[in-house]
């Protein structure tokens, strides 16, 4: 142990850490889709068909 820190100077050291893996996770996602994501419709509500199918 060369150097001993507080529980506070612990816990902002990590939360630095999260935040800086956070924001470079983030740059990533901005660049345009992910080779995984396949397109969507974009028409998802589809037209009530309940008087075709009831006869009224």
């Amino acid at each position: 142990m060369a150097n001993k820190i507080s529980l506070a100077e612990a816990v902002k050291m990590k939360l630095a850490q999260k935040k800086a893996e956070a924001a470079a996770g983030s740059k990533q996602q901005k660049n345009g889709p992910q080779a995984n994501q396949t397109m969507r419709n974009q028409i998802n509500k589809k037209p009530n068909n309940q008087k075709r199918r009831t006869g009224v």
